[in-house]
């Protein structure tokens, strides 16, 4: 899952941050209106956590930068204001969902898990295929019955294929929606993850690599 956090207060903003990696989200972090609707029209984030009160450009204004573009970012609007007003007044701008200030950082990770399924309601909260199973909100993944032990990436690699139920994922949108703005997109870092991936997945090798394409896994069994 890739996530754009734009907040002014660049504390809570990195602090978000560090939480967010740890739940093995991508992170990128803007500090006003104007640079936070820039990178969002540019990069496909699965959820934007946007805080209303914004210099440069209102929070408001951004709402309505993505709704005019048509964006399919969820929004999660935050704001130190929590009264019914702000909160329809948010949604009727074209937030997703409304988290008044301060925030239990465990009900942010909610939210924004909650706005994923809602993003791709497809997805079952379980994910399965070629005998493994991942639970991303457990953060827990087995193969056969054997609990396996992945680093964040690796999850979120894993995650992100099996999701994908068949469908062939590329090295781009695999580098997209696992790294952050910070990865070196001519890295090996994609072939290196799958590599360790499959290495701990062991035998048979369920990671297929379809040719000048990308990588899938076998549908649910």
């Amino acid at each position: 899952m890739r996530v754009l956090v734009i907040d002014d207060d660049e504390e809570l903003a990195e602090t978000i941050a560090i939480g967010l990696r740890r739940e093995r989200m991508a992170i990128d972090l803007a500090y006003d209106g104007e640079s936070g609707l820039e990178r969002a029209l540019v990069t496909t984030y699965d959820v934007i956590v946007l805080d209303r009160d914004l210099p440069r450009l209102h929070g408001d204004e951004v709402c309505a930068g993505l709704v005019a573009a048509e964006c399919a970012s969820r929004v999660l609007m935050l704001t130190a204001a929590g009264t019914t007003e702000d909160l329809v007044d948010g949604l009727g701008r074209g937030a997703d969902d409304y988290l008044a200030k301060p925030f239990a950082f465990a009900e942010l990770v909610a939210r924004i898990r909650a706005l994923l399924r809602r993003a791709h309601p497809a997805v079952p909260p379980v994910l399965a295929g070629g005998g493994i199973v991942l639970d991303p909100a457990r953060r827990y993944a087995s193969r056969g019955g054997r609990s396996l032990e992945l680093g964040p990436k690796e999850f979120a690699v894993l995650e992100l294929l099996l999701a994908a139920r068949g469908r062939v994922v590329s090295a781009e949108e695999l580098l997209e929606r696992v790294w952050d703005e910070a990865a070196d997109p001519f890295s090996t870092a994609v072939k290196v993850t799958v590599s360790r991936l499959r290495r701990k997945l062991g035998e048979p090798q369920v990671i297929q690599t379809v040719a000048q394409a990308g990588y899938r896994v076998q549908g649910p069994s």
